[in-house]
């Protein structure tokens, strides 16, 4: 679970809904000062939303791009139906490429794509249904196709009991599970607030579908390169849902760019931000 380093919003950055013809979804959107150089689309992970990406919006805006983090549908602030139907992968996939033409609408400068987690994959399967609204795809700490075996067992307990009890039990259920590091005296008050906020608020059945895509995701990754889109595999230096010797076996393959964060693990978005941003605008620059 990711855990912004920080809930404040930087002054280029404002708040509000994006209404697409799939439905409206809750972003937070930082723009540049002058023109954008081009929007980068965030797509955030299992269990996370839009504020995983708070602290790369003002570094993102600083070097001229326009930043739109967002809720996926049933995620935190963004509404989804009690359907395990409704957050099948394609849905989920329909749902970006809304998201992407709604923002062109506003912004018609190039879409950067950046799938965070579980958001790789679903940007990934947003991308083979139709690569034409993008200039680029990021993948950010997501791997080639289902999560290593023992996080694969994680999330089978977890659906399991998503299945048989309340949010708030599970919640409970998965803090006494949580490693030293991340107990309350390492979590800032407001964090862990609003860490236990997002949980109530995402839908239960999105959370069984998507943990489900992530153990059953098949290797699409020659699917991928077929597209023949910029794409640039991102990671910390150290990964527990997809090893990171896997994305670079992934980033060989697509021939993309390799970016590793050193000092971060599955979160470089919060926990190395500046140094996150900075490779995201390298790329997105050479791109176009």
């Amino acid at each position: 679970m990711s855990r912004p380093p920080t809930l404040t919003l930087p002054s280029c950055a404002h708040a509000y809904r994006l209404d697409t013809e799939r439905g409206s979804f809750a972003v937070q959107d930082a723009r540049p000062e002058a023109a954008p150089l081009g929007t980068a689309l965030l797509v955030p992970g299992f269990t996370g939303s839009k504020e995983d990406f708070v602290a790369l919006l003002a570094p993102l805006a600083a070097a001229g791009f326009r930043a739109v983090a967002v809720d996926g549908r049933g995620q935190h602030e963004s509404p989804g139906p009690r359907d395990e139907l409704a957050y099948v992968q394609r849905e989920l996939a329909l749902d970006v490429l809304a998201q992407a033409r709604a923002v062109q609408e506003s912004d018609s400068g190039p879409v950067h794509l950046l799938g965070h987690s579980l958001g790789g994959l679903i940007t990934r399967a947003a991308v083979l249904l139709d690569a034409s609204p993008f200039r680029s795809l990021t993948v950010l700490s997501s791997g080639p196709a289902a999560i290593e075996a023992s996080q694969q067992a994680r999330v089978r307990m977890l659906i399991e009991a998503l299945g048989t009890l309340d949010m708030e039990s599970v919640w409970r259920a998965m803090r006494e599970l949580d490693p030293p590091e991340a107990a309350d005296a390492a979590t800032p008050p407001e964090i862990g607030a609003f860490l236990h906020r997002r949980w109530l608020n995402t839908v239960p059945e999105q959370l069984i579908a998507t943990g489900r895509q992530m153990l059953e995701e098949p290797d699409r990754v020659a699917e991928l390169a077929r597209t023949g889109l910029a794409t640039h595999v991102v990671s910390g230096a150290v990964d527990y849902a997809w090893p990171v010797s896997w994305m670079d076996a992934m980033a060989e393959r697509l021939s993309a760019r390799r970016t590793v964060i050193e000092g971060a693990e599955h979160s470089p978005n919060a926990e190395r931000p500046e140094k996150t941003a900075e490779a995201l605008a390298g790329f997105w620059s050479g791109v176009g």
